[in-house]
C-alpha cells in the first residue's frame, strides 16, 4: 500500500449523499491538517491537500479490485499533479533556461 493514501470504511446515513460527505471529509480534514502542520502550507501551496477524486464501494468487493482501483489513482493523481507544474521561461533571457 501507498503511504500517502487514506482508507476508510464509513457508514453514511442515506439522508446524506456521498459527494456531500466526502466534500465535508477532504475539506474539513484538510483545514484541520494545515492549521496542526502550518509547514505543509508551504510544500502545497494553492493547490489542494487531498486528491481531486474518491472511491466508494460497497464492503463486498473484493480485495484485487481495491488494488487495480489504487494503482490506477495513483497514476491518475501523477498525471494531474505533472499538469499543475508550470514552467516558467523568461523572455528576455538569451539562454531561455526553464525554472520551476
Amino acid at each position: 500500500m501507498m503511504p500517502d493514501h487514506v482508507h476508510m470504511l464509513v457508514a453514511i446515513p442515506p439522508k446524506i449523499a456521498v459527494s456531500t460527505f466526502m466534500g465535508y471529509l477532504k475539506g474539513k480534514s484538510s483545514l484541520m491538517i494545515f492549521e496542526k502542520h502550518a509547514q505543509l502550507k508551504y510544500k502545497y501551496g494553492n493547490r489542494k491537500f487531498w486528491a481531486e477524486g474518491y472511491y466508494v464501494s460497497t464492503v463486498g468487493l473484493n480485495e484485487a479490485t481495491v488494488r487495480k482501483y489504487i494503482r490506477e489513482q495513483e497514476a491518475h493523481d501523477q498525471a494531474v499533479d505533472k499538469l499543475s507544474v508550470k514552467e516558467y521561461e523568461d523572455p528576455f533571457s538569451s539562454n531561455r533556461s526553464k525554472k520551476k
